[in-house]
């Protein structure tokens, strides 16, 4: 969204100026008006436990050693929980049998807000084209991280640890 140059609506370059006490991009024609808001988009991100196992996934993009929960957007006209339950069938063909928000969390370096789910699921893991691996981990191995979708990690253990689980 920050390389926008020109108004979408009428086409004349956009100037940065003071908008609501942010300086935004914004279209100085009078008739129009527009603003780049740039708003976070809504991401679901699921932690999916099978058999007392967390699954994480690599995507085919990334390096080898990173892997981390099932993640995506959320489509128009879809509930944060149906995408989640869509996104780990599309990506590890699996049912989710329940979901329990975990939180919200601002993952402000990606622009995103993210719904973070622990996911209970059933079924045989099928990956998905944007999977290349996945790495089961037992809970008591599992470390959170600071940025992304680490501090759900975080507070999910934390409540499983306080639920004496």
């Amino acid at each position: 969204m920050e390389n926008y140059r020109y108004c979408p609506i009428c086409g004349t370059g956009l100037e940065t100026r003071p908008v609501d006490g942010i300086d935004r991009k914004a279209c100085p024609s009078e008739k129009c008006g527009w603003v780049l808001w740039d708003n976070p988009v809504p991401v679901v991100a699921a932690l999916v436990e099978i058999d007392g196992m967390v699954l994480f996934a690599r995507n085919r993009l990334w390096p080898e050693n990173i892997f981390a929960p099932i993640t995506g957007f959320i489509e128009r006209n879809e509930t944060p929980e149906a995408a989640a339950a869509r996104e780990i069938k599309e990506e590890l063909g699996l049912e989710t049998e329940s979901l329990d928000l975990i939180g919200l969390y601002a993952y402000t370096e990606q622009n995103q807000l993210l719904a973070a789910y622990h996911a209970v699921c059933r079924g045989e893991i099928i990956t998905g084209d944007e999977i290349a691996a996945v790495k089961k981990i037992h809970p008591d191995r599992l470390r959170a991280w600071d940025f992304g979708t680490g501090p759900a990690v975080r507070d999910w253990l934390s409540r499983k640890n306080k639920a004496g689980e």
